[in-house]
């Protein structure tokens, strides 16, 4: 699917746009951002777009594009996804300095427009968004509703799941309301535009995503971890911070995933028959968007199966535990995707590392045996299977390895050397690139982080909502 000019003459004098951030050269569909708009298009005066910008984007020229699409309107834009991007951060705060309505969107909209914890009390921490957005809304799109319908927008005390500040600069943080799964069985997956040649042009998207369970098993549940000191601060193993964590401590959703809830298998079956087809004929590849998704995979097959509906590829990202104990749902599964002539890739499982004195400090919930006995199932599998089961780079594979960490020693690096020589992980299991632990403030590892500013009286840098803890403290 090419990339065309985008036809953006419409009828309706309201719009908005949602900003969000993207992949240079991609072509994906993001369900988050484009069920929201399919919403307020749908059910408000509001015609709504999702506008991708990425690394390349120069700033002047995202921004002269969304004012020449406003022409003499005040611009409503929301941000969301932005994956701590300064750019768009800096925008964000440009458009609201100059009269634009701008409202901070998605999974970290609530702590990062609020700021870091303890942050009026310490002023080294992030110290939230409040100034670069008019609001924040935090939870599903449909809460906007109501402030979009009105001949003039409602007041934001009667917007569900809005964050704001009061009239003596306190934050406000309304109460959200549940999720309802029907609305992703109709998203106008056609609703997603680029910048070419400083134009607002339509992307044709080759990929997209499907709903089957909100939230992480991992993370539904609290779990007390001990996890070490630095490895560059003094007796790190001697010393360590004791938390009780949900989910990973470098998971920064952990919150909001841990709600785990699973939708009926007939919403699921809507959202595939929704989503756009190749020029085969067949529904484009889809991510399907479930934490452990394989044992309930054969019975999903099935059911498309049944309906006559013709799919393509299904990808998959899921734990190396629960992979282990899904094997034979998993070989089940793979029988009918042989039957429909179709591919299951793993797209991404979370090993992120081979040492067990990292994975304890992240928090997986697994050990190195674990993560080794899932690639020899990988490797049977792809034996088995050759057709029908993806997981190499080459076949869109791209699976977790957090390096480096701040318990990165001689001996982690070492133990992780012989391991990845001993089981030829360099060949299809590593990726192209490590991924730096990040530690956004929200996360378990920011936690972490503050308890030894104020053990060890140090300071860490904070770049944006992001802690730098490669940075020496001070």
């Amino acid at each position: 699917m090419s990339t065309q000019p985008a036809n953006l003459q419409t009828t309706r004098t309201n719009k908005m746009v949602i900003v969000t951030s993207y992949f240079s050269g991609e072509s994906y569909g993001l369900l988050g951002p484009q069920a929201a708009a399919t919403i307020i298009t749908k059910q408000t005066p509001y015609e709504c777009l999702v506008v991708a910008v990425t690394n390349e984007d120069e700033p002047g020229t995202v921004k002269k594009a969304l004012c020449d699409y406003f022409g003499p309107q005040p611009p409503l834009v929301a941000f969301s996804y932005l994956s701590g991007r300064p750019d768009l951060l800096a925008l964000a705060a440009e458009l609201k300095s100059e009269g634009a309505t701008t409202l901070l969107a998605g999974p970290q909209s609530n702590v990062d427009f609020k700021g870091e914890t303890g942050c009026d009390r310490h002023p080294h921490r992030f110290q939230g968004l409040a100034d670069h957005f008019s609001f924040a809304l935090h939870g599903p799109a449909e809460q906007l509703v109501p402030f979009l319908q009105g001949e003039s927008p409602a007041a934001l005390a009667d917007v569900s799941g809005a964050l704001y500040p009061d009239e003596n600069g306190s934050c406000v943080e309304n109460r959200e309301i549940d999720w309802d799964p029907a609305v992703f069985s109709n998203i106008d997956w056609s609703n997603i535009y680029g910048f070419v040649d400083a134009r607002i042009v339509s992307i044709g998207i080759t990929a997209a995503q499907v709903l089957q369970q909100i939230g992480c098993p991992w993370a539904a549940r609290s779990h007390p971890v001990d996890i070490d000191y630095p490895a560059f601060l003094p007796q790190p193993r001697e010393k360590k911070v004791n938390l009780e964590l949900t989910g990973c401590s470098f998971c920064d959703v952990a919150t909001d995933k841990g709600l785990v809830t699973g939708l009926p298998l007939d919403d699921v079956l809507a959202q595939v028959e929704n989503l756009p087809e190749t020029v085969q004929g067949r529904k484009i590849p889809f991510e399907l968007i479930n934490e452990n998704p394989l044992p309930g995979l054969p019975r999903l097959l099935e059911r498309i199966q049944s309906r006559g509906l013709e799919i393509s590829r299904i990808n998959l990202t899921l734990r190396a535990d629960w992979l282990l104990k899904a094997e034979r749902h998993l070989q089940t599964a793979l029988v009918i995707a042989r039957d429909m002539q179709i591919r299951i890739v793993f797209a991404s499982i979370g090993f992120e590392s081979f040492s067990d004195v990292l994975l304890d400090n992240l928090n997986k919930g697994l050990s190195v045996d674990t993560n080794l006995a899932a690639v020899d199932l990988i490797r049977r599998m792809k034996s088995a299977f050759p057709s029908e089961l993806g997981y190499l780079r080459s076949e869109g594979g791209n699976h977790g390895f957090i390096h480096p960490t701040p318990w990165d020693t001689p001996a982690t690096e070492s133990a992780i050397g012989r391991i990845v020589a001993k089981y030829d992980l360099a060949r299809d299991i590593l990726p192209d690139h490590s991924t730096p632990l990040i530690i956004h403030h929200a996360s378990g590892l920011g936690a972490w982080m503050r308890a030894i500013e104020n053990r060890e009286n140090l300071r860490f840098n904070r770049s944006g909502s992001i802690i730098a803890w490669w940075d020496d403290p001070h």
